[in-house]
């Protein structure tokens, strides 16, 4: 686990000049990715530089990593799981190694395979490779998006890092806030690629790779999941034990039963969870107590040669902890359990920090959980596995069900709908509970009325559509585009998703995990040199769970039914049934005492009159009707807050 950063000369009279200095600069902006070595490599065209966090090979594993002639140099971040098994393949055809590193695969896939090359690793990554030769740059980063990427184009070059802060750190590069990116921001509560915060500043989506030759730089995507094609049609090299060379032993077209297919996917999560179980450094699992992780947690114990490090952490307010379900299945697993708690005195504490590092605003309140578990975690292992991703493959969202619901609930009279369902809902006593039935009640009927991909968001997010006109300046609306769900229409479109529960899957691969959750956890995780893996990301089970029919995940309004029938003999009963409640923090209540200075001072009237961006009287009258008990405007207010942080911290010296 590493950070990576570079640039390429798109004029090729351009030499390199003081290239080190500026090299070395932007590294250390990400040393926290990588604290153990830093390696920088350059020629006439191409900088290429990296941080490395020591976790396979820790004598001869440092980079960059070279093809046989020295013609092909790699820089990477992350991990490929099969590279053991590419390794002995590569050397059967006569390749010669120098390392025992998993990133020198790179170099001789590529001049064994061009182009195609990524076809054959399992991994999470995101890389630089330069081919001398050719005059080519490969950029890429893995299919799921668990390693970030970031580019740009300034002064004749492309530049590009793990971190916007590393881009910054490039003399050529001043931070400028993009007016379209944060209008997508207060609804999404992050930025979406291929977008950043940052105006000119482009984030690589996941499973894409950017190519540049001839001075022309292009973007493609060279994986992607296909709900029409079995799993049979996913090709990886093997890894050890896999199941018929990476893919499904059992004919996609043959019509099994629930308990079949649920026997398969129990092969593939074993084998999943066993090769990310491969490490030279401590390891442990992010226990939660809910099925996911409790899944990664189970297959873990079956494989490790030792036993097993568990970690959760625990909240003081009741409804939001949950805690005992992750020392539940720590005893029934027998693992060696760490937990911790988190109170409102150390996430107010935590705040500043993480507004300090985190250099694209993310409003998704687990972040500080996820930080404090880590920075916890970091104390006895290197690397943790954990459960994201199951979720958005097994249809473990209540909002998947929530489609049906308004469905129905479209079909009753539109005027009895506005003139009486709603004002009833919208006038239930406010809750600050976790996820409490008035709370849902009221986003349900905001959004039930829009297009699906509209809806769905307006669930997941802060600020609907219809909140934009109030909450933003007429300066800011005049210079942006309305449409900010344009991007997630179109790339549902394009898939074969057949119906509404797999398009808003494919939309949340896409978008809330690869941009949402995995970003969360790659920032909050790599903040304190953790590296973090994610078994349920296999690119086997992303194609085997879009190969099995709709039902097998959600039946009614319960979600994951293959995964609780394939885990139903390892795992409590109660830690498979249970309701899904996420890793949520009381911000509710933290904004009415804790943090609430902290948030009078960022959404004052006179900071936000001298920024320009946000109506002053609408942050006001959401502010005053949040103290008040009158509404939960908790999730607006935070977004707001956390931008604010942001600016403060990355903005408050440019011009806007």
């Amino acid at each position: 686990m590493c950070g990576i950063a570079g640039w390429i000369n798109l004029n090729t009279t351009k030499a390199n000049h003081n290239a080190e200095p500026v090299l070395h600069s932007m590294c250390e902006t990400i040393v926290h990715r990588g604290p153990d070595s830093e390696g920088l490599w350059m020629d006439e065209t191409v900088g290429l530089g990296m941080r490395r966090l020591s976790i396979i090979d820790l004598k001869t594993g440092d980079q960059p990593v070279f093809s046989e002639d020295k013609s092909v140099v790699v820089m990477m971040n992350g991990e490929l799981y099969n590279y053991r098994e590419v390794r002995a393949e590569l050397e059967k055809d006569g390749f010669k190694f120098v390392t025992k590193t998993d990133t020198e695969i790179l170099p001789h896939l590529y001049v064994k395979y061009g182009d195609s090359f990524l076809d054959h690793v399992n991994g999470m990554y995101a890389f630089s490779l330069w081919d001398s030769r050719a005059a080519k740059l490969i950029i890429a980063r893995d299919r799921f998006g668990e390693k970030p990427l970031y580019y740009g184009v300034f002064d004749g070059k492309l530049i590009w890092a793990s971190e916007p802060k590393a881009i910054l750190a490039h003399p050529a590069v001043k931070p400028e806030l993009d007016l379209n990116a944060l209008r997508h921001y207060v609804s999404f509560d992050y930025v979406p690629a291929p977008m950043s915060i940052y105006k000119g500043i482009h984030k690589l989506p996941a499973a894409h790779v950017l190519i540049v030759e001839n001075g022309e730089v292009r973007t493609r995507r060279y994986w992607d999941i296909s709900w029409a094609k079995g799993p049979t049609n996913f090709s990886l090299l093997p890894a050890a034990n896999s199941i018929n060379g990476g893919g499904s032993r059992i004919d996609s077209t043959t019509n099994l039963s629930l308990s079949d297919r649920a026997a398969e996917l129990r092969e593939l999560l074993s084998d999943a969870v066993r090769m990310r179980l491969i490490s030279d450094v401590p390891l442990g699992i992010l226990l939660s107590g809910g099925i996911d992780s409790s899944t990664v947690a189970a297959f873990a114990t079956q494989h490790a040669t030792e036993r097993v490090k568990t970690f959760s952490i625990g909240f003081e307010e009741d409804s939001f902890d949950e805690s005992k379900y992750a020392r539940q299945v720590a005893k029934h697993l027998d693992t060696e359990h760490y937990d911790d708690k988190l109170s409102a005195t150390t996430a107010g504490d935590l705040i500043s920090e993480i507004g300090q590092w985190l250099d694209e605003p993310m409003s998704d309140g687990s972040l500080i959980p996820t930080f404090l578990l880590a920075r916890f975690v970091r104390k006895h292992v290197t690397v943790a596995l954990g459960g994201d991703g199951g979720d958005e493959h097994f249809a473990g969202y209540p909002m998947y069900y929530a489609h049906t619901v308004a469905a129905k609930y479209n079909r009753i009279p539109a005027l009895l709908r506005s003139g009486l369902i709603e004002p009833a809902v919208n006038a239930l006593p406010v809750s600050t509970d976790n996820l409490s039935f008035d709370y849902k009640a009221k986003r349900f009927v905001r959004s039930a009325k829009y297009d699906d991909v509209t809806r769905h968001h307006g669930w997941f997010g802060s600020f609907s559509i219809d909140q934009h006109k109030q909450l933003f300046t007429k300066d800011v609306l005049a210079q942006t585009d309305a449409d900010i769900y344009r991007g997630v229409r179109e790339l549902v479109d394009a898939s074969d998703a057949k119906n509404v529960i797999e398009r808003m899957q494919y939309a949340d691969i896409n978008y809330y995990l690869a941009e949402d959750i995995l970003t969360k956890v790659d920032r909050a995780a790599m903040a304190v040199s953790l590296e973090t893996r994610a078994p349920f990301l296999d690119p086997r089970i992303g194609q085997f769970a879009a190969s099995i029919p709709v039902e097998y995940k959600l039946k009614g309004k319960i979600g994951k039914v293959i995964l609780k029938e394939a885990m139903k003999d390892l795992l409590p009963q109660n830690i498979l049934h249970r309701p899904k409640k996420g890793f949520g923090i009381p911000i509710a209540e933290w904004l009415k005492g804790r943090l609430n200075p902290l948030m009078h001072d960022m959404l004052s009237p006179e900071r936000l009159s001298k920024q320009g961006l946000f109506n002053v009287e609408y942050v006001q009258k959401l502010i005053n009707e949040h103290e008040k008990g009158a509404a939960s405007h908790h999730k607006e207010l935070w977004t707001l807050l956390v931008f604010q942080l942001w600016y403060s911290n990355f903005m408050s010296n440019a011009s806007q």
